[in-house]
């Protein structure tokens, strides 16, 4: 398969010989920060129909109209895995939704509990971070994000057939690798099956929000070994584990489409 110079996601429908007319921020990164000219290719892409090959037709200050040509890869399922997660810092915010969705989270869930510092959640700028992390990391859908609610508001609508792993020593928590191993063994389809992961305030949870967790059928607690670590960190390594154990961390890398600079 032919490199194209980028991947973009759009929400146009996306047929041979459509044309897709992108927003004044996309038609700048292509005129003046990777300075395409019409003829360029670039890889348009959406979770309905995958990934086609656009030609720029045109390109302006604060426009670019592109004709789809070909698909190039087709839907994929992915596996269908959430984060839940106690609002940290803008900078580290920022990184965990970046990282969420280079890790194939489906959907990433602020959830605000006794002890968490920060009162607001600018989730279009999350929204943003998630889309541009599935143009770099050859996904074909970007991570959804929510409004923030309190954990009591996410427990009440939690789905019952979702399991939640709860980064939080309360009790005897297992280390997590040994927690889905064992999982495995016992339930070779696990990973199919919906699943998230929830990771504390830097505070940590309340000994009432620990009990409250604790009563709920669908919640497995874990250890995530004998460091204390920060949140954006405990994220990343429950996320990684939970991948290569139970999700596509047993899948080859994509062949890749866009361009790989080695330095």
């Amino acid at each position: 398969m032919e490199r194209v110079n980028t991947r973009l996601y759009v929400e146009d429908k996306l047929f041979e010989g459509a044309t897709v007319g992108l927003d004044s921020a996309a038609a700048h990164y292509l005129r003046s920060v990777l300075r395409l000219e019409p003829g360029a290719r670039v890889g348009l892409f959406n979770e309905r129909e995958g990934e086609w090959l656009g030609i720029i037709d045109g390109l302006g200050k604060g426009w670019c109209s592109l004709r789809v040509k070909e698909c190039r890869r087709e839907i994929e399922a992915e596996r269908d895995i959430w984060l839940v997660f106690a609002p940290i810092k803008r900078s580290r915010i920022d990184f965990l939704a970046e990282k969420a969705g280079e890790l194939g989270c489906s959907r990433i869930l602020p959830v605000f509990t006794r002890y968490t510092d920060v009162k607001r959640v600018n989730t279009e700028r999350l929204a943003a971070h998630a889309k541009e992390s599935a143009e770099q990391c050859e996904r074909l859908s970007v991570t959804r994000v929510d409004e923030a609610v309190s954990l009591e508001k996410m427990i009440q609508n939690w789905p019952a057939d979702r399991r939640l792993v709860v980064c939080a020593e309360f009790g005897e928590a297992r280390p997590i690798a040994e927690v889905f191993t064992e999982l495995l063994r016992d339930e070779p389809d696990a990973g199919l099956k919906p699943w998230a992961v929830l990771i504390g305030p830097e505070g940590g949870f309340s000994k009432e929000e620990l009990e409250a967790l604790s009563r709920l059928s669908y919640v497995t607690p874990v250890g995530l070994g004998p460091r204390v670590l920060r949140a954006d960190t405990a994220a990343v390594a429950a996320l990684s584990c939970w991948q290569a154990i139970l999700g596509d961390g047993g899948m080859r890398p994509p062949k890749g489409t866009t361009p790989v600079t080695i330095t």
